[in-house]
């Protein structure tokens, strides 16, 4: 099962183009995620909604976009061709890594035309009637990620799809080169590690890496949003302690001799979908510099690698990652263990 993901700026030409190119990979669907955003006001309360100024922010939208992909695809099989903006890297790690973890191959496109071609395309854009001021609206919109796309083609986007500049193209013409490209194999599946969603409870282990400054070593997953520690699940039959080391051997390429401290035992309790269960930190010492420098991040779980004070961890971690940073740092100090439940000491 394989997913076309057509990504590029507002006004780039996606839908058209998606449309033109289920015509000639056979076997192939047609999805837009823009469904799903029109059916949140019939899911979410107004409030809510009100709360954010694109669907993309809303948790909701993200994972329906995993489920209803991975859905059709279990009814339908072959190719599904999906026209979608994606602008944030951590939005597309998100929804690429769950359609992984399903073992749905994802193959990234990136329409680019020249920003002259783009503004023009948006300026000529036709806008149902029926929407009040529609056009306005419509158009300011995809003016006014233009600069978001720009900074997301310096950063990510480049490196990460595989790009087809559509100035002087047709949708046709656009969809018969992805066509080449997809069946030829020049448009590669992303590398994104696959790792199933539990089905059960799961015991997690961390461990906690500092430098010369006691800034903690944080590293960032392609396949999830937020920062992480290194770690990772706990095998069946392995004991905690050794499962962090492993981990952390995997991920960074560090051995660790000696086996970690335990700092902090946290019970995460089951949030549907998820199972929740054991997530425990080790304290793995002291990272020198030269061994900072032999760090490595081998295979596709990883894109990056940093040290970060408590501060900064603040603002890089998700809060329940964070609350657990925070009170394995107390417990560092203290010299003793902490045992929290959803990230608040108890006992």
């Amino acid at each position: 099962m394989t997913v076309v993901w057509i990504n590029g700026a507002f006004g780039a030409g996606k839908t058209s183009t998606a449309r033109e190119l289920i015509d000639l990979i056979p076997n192939s669907t047609f999805f837009d995620p823009e469904i799903i955003g029109g059916a949140l006001p019939n899911l979410l309360p107004p409030k809510h909604l009100a709360e954010v100024g694109d669907f993309q922010d809303l948790q909701i939208w993200r994972r329906l976009v995993i489920d209803t992909a991975a859905a059709m695809l279990a009814e339908l099989g072959g190719t599904l061709v999906v026209p979608m903006t994606l602008l944030r890297q951590e939005y597309r790690d998100e929804i690429f890594g769950g359609l992984a973890a399903r073992r749905v191959a994802v193959r990234h496109v990136l329409l680019a035309p020249a920003e002259t071609i783009l503004r023009e395309r948006i300026a000529g854009r036709e806008i149902p009637p029926d929407l009040p001021d529609g056009e306005l609206r419509t158009q300011q919109w995809a003016y006014d990620h233009i600069e978001p796309y720009r900074a997301a083609l310096a950063s990510w986007l480049t490196a990460d799809a595989h790009l087809v500049d559509t100035s002087v193209l047709t949708p046709y013409e656009t969809a018969c080169r992805i066509a080449d490209a997809v069946g030829s194999g020049t448009v590669p599946v992303c590398d994104i590690v696959q790792t199933p969603e539990p089905t059960a409870e799961t015991v997690a282990a961390g461990v906690l890496l500092f430098d010369e400054q006691d800034r903690v070593l944080l590293v960032d997953p392609t396949y999830k949003a937020g920062w992480e520690f290194p770690g990772g699940v706990v095998e069946p039959g392995e004991a905690p302690a050794r499962g962090g080391m492993r981990e952390v051997t995997e991920e960074t390429g560090i051995v660790l001799d000696d086996v970690p401290r335990l700092l902090v035992v946290d019970w995460e309790p089951p949030a549907p979908p998820g199972y929740g269960g054991l997530r425990l930190l080790f304290d793995g010492g002291l990272l020198g510099a030269a061994e900072a420098d032999r760090l490595l991040l081998p295979g596709p779980e990883l894109r990056g690698w940093r040290f970060a004070s408590e501060q900064e961890a603040a603002d890089l971690l998700p809060p329940v990652r964070y609350e657990r940073l925070r009170w394995a740092l107390r417990a560092r100090e203290r010299g003793a263990a902490l045992y929290l439940e959803a990230g608040v000491p108890v006992g």
